[in-house]
């Protein structure tokens, strides 16, 4: 029977304020890689809790990497508001790919890493 993957939920400063994340790994296994999953756009229900989002996550846990999915400013329990698309990249380039990855590699050194941004267009 497959174990469900550890979690840690925890808040990461943001350029807006506080981002909301959660950390998936490996319940049983020492991860080989990790990724970043972004959420859809948020107005059209883009959350770290998407179905899109979480698939993806659970997917990169069940062959062994460990995810982190955070949600955008404005969304969920993260502070901010939505920004048309300038504060979110902004959210992604400073947080995602420094201060996420840097807790992902302090947590899981020398692994493999990629970013999996996911995309919902209207219509």
């Amino acid at each position: 029977m497959r174990q469900l993957p550890a979690k840690d939920a925890f808040i990461i400063e943001g350029p807006a304020g506080d981002l909301e994340a959660l950390l998936e790994a490996p319940a049983d296994a020492t991860p080989t890689g990790c990724a970043v999953v972004c959420h859809p756009h948020p107005v059209h229900g883009g959350a770290m809790t998407n179905k899109v989002t979480h698939t993806l996550a659970r997917s990169f846990v069940g062959v062994g990497f460990a995810t982190l999915r955070f949600n955008f400013r404005g969304v969920g329990k993260s502070a901010g508001a939505f920004d048309e698309g300038r504060g979110e990249v902004q959210d992604v380039r400073i947080v995602g790919l420094e201060e996420m990855w840097e807790a992902l590699h302090r947590r899981f050194r020398d692994l493999k890493s990629i970013l999996i941004p996911s995309r919902i267009a209207p219509g």
